[in-house]
């Protein structure tokens, strides 16, 4: 959905009241993989599922084992609101995290954060199953050509 809106849909507290710096303090204190698989089904609980209306064919990720969401709006002040949704507790996690950096950014900002980076810096990349760990590089590469295609 690519509507200018004041309107947000789907708000969520990721990239606003939870901040990338905040989960990178999170994640630090995590020393096992079991404590950071628990934050991300935390994570995952304050991400507010989609109404079902959200939940169009058009914003369906293809090709991930559980059914994830992705849709976005170009706020008024040239800024972009992702949200998203997914069947999929940690898939749900891993989608927080991704909204708590892109959130309420300009494509051109969009484009120059390190997403991969933050994965790594937050000990997840290790961890993450290969097909796990491919599906979080295409919804990176989807939010990245949502960018490219306001800045064209």
């Amino acid at each position: 959905m690519t509507q200018l809106s004041d309107t947000i849909l789907a708000p969520h507290p990721f990239g606003t009241e939870i901040t990338e710096q905040q989960l990178i303090e999170l994640f630090q204190q995590c020393k096992l993989w079991e404590d950071r698989y628990r934050q991300l089904i935390l994570l995952a609980r304050k991400l507010p599922t989609l109404a079902d209306e959200l939940k169009q064919q058009n914003i369906e990720m293809p090709g991930c084992e559980n059914r994830v969401w992705l849709g976005h709006q170009l706020r008024p002040d040239g800024h972009l609101h992702f949200y998203a949704d997914s069947e999929g507790r940690i898939v749900k996690g891993l989608l927080a995290v991704i909204l708590t950096v892109v959130e309420n950014k300009t494509p051109a900002q969009i484009l120059q954060t390190p997403l991969t980076e933050l994965f790594q810096q937050l000990g997840l990349t290790q961890q993450l199953s290969g097909s796990r760990l491919n599906g979080v590089k295409s919804l990176i590469n989807t939010i990245k050509d949502i960018a490219r295609t306001y800045i064209q």
